[in-house]
């Protein structure tokens, strides 16, 4: 919950100033407040990035009030959405059922899921996180067919990371991306995990990135705090680029 429309435009400015060209190996996705989405596909026209939504309903319309839909994404040219974050799971009830129904509902209109998943530190201390994780994956694929899943992101996020300046190791990002892509090549098979993106989600920040980004299974990453400042996350987008 940052940027309303000004500081939206006055943040993707920044960042095409600093970038005016995305490199060719780079994928680049921004995901504003659904107040700014309007304001962000109008500065990213002509500008190689993708714009997403941070949230999503399954149903198309109806009383559902404060909600969005894909049609409503789409008719301003999201082509990605975030499903499932923490923070949605931890205050605002999300589960693994809303968010097998907000993938499916996203895929049926041609949108790219974001998948989050990932372990609390109680989880990760009792050493169940693996576990936890497999299921949330499991649950969230549950009903995606075999052409569809090509068109999936997950996002692994060590939520005892976020936002509390720890990071995950390299290492230990790297585990959980490999047991992410093994739970997809078990559910589908081996090109698909290896078409299946998968992000860090847990404080990359420009100091981290290039160990984070050097892992096998570590396709990219899920931004938060530093991709408030244009600096810091072009910086980022460097790295993913000398890393290409």
């Amino acid at each position: 919950m940052n940027c309303g429309p000004g500081r939206t435009s006055e943040l993707l400015q920044g960042i095409k100033e600093r970038s005016p060209e995305i490199p060719e190996a780079v994928d680049v996705l921004v995901c504003p407040p659904e107040i700014s989405l309007t304001t962000a596909s109008e500065v990213l026209n002509e500008y190689n990035a993708y714009l997403g939504a941070q949230n999503v309903y399954y149903e198309d319309d109806g009383a559902f009030t404060g909600e969005v839909s894909t049609g409503m994404l789409k008719e301003v040219g999201c082509e990605f959405v975030i499903i499932g974050h923490s923070e949605r799971r931890e205050y605002f009830g999300e589960t693994d059922k809303t968010v097998n129904a907000k993938v499916i509902k996203a895929l049926s209109d041609d949108i790219n899921p974001v998948i989050c998943v990932g372990e609390s530190l109680d989880q990760r201390k009792k050493e169940v996180h693996k576990k936890m994780v497999k299921k949330q994956v499991q649950a969230a694929l549950n009903s995606v067919n075999e052409k569809n899943i090509t068109g999936v992101v997950i996002a692994y996020e060590p939520i005892w990371a976020i936002g509390t300046g720890e990071t995950a190791t390299p290492e230990q990002a790297q585990e959980m991306h490999e047991m992410i892509r093994t739970v997809i090549s078990e559910l589908y098979d081996e090109d698909a995990a290896n078409a299946v993106r998968i992000l860090y989600g847990g404080s990359m920040k420009p100091h981290n990135a290039e160990e984070l980004l050097s892992q096998p299974d570590v396709d990219g990453g899920l931004i938060g705090g530093a991709s408030l400042k244009a600096e810091s996350f072009t910086d980022i987008i460097n790295i993913a680029d000398k890393l290409s």
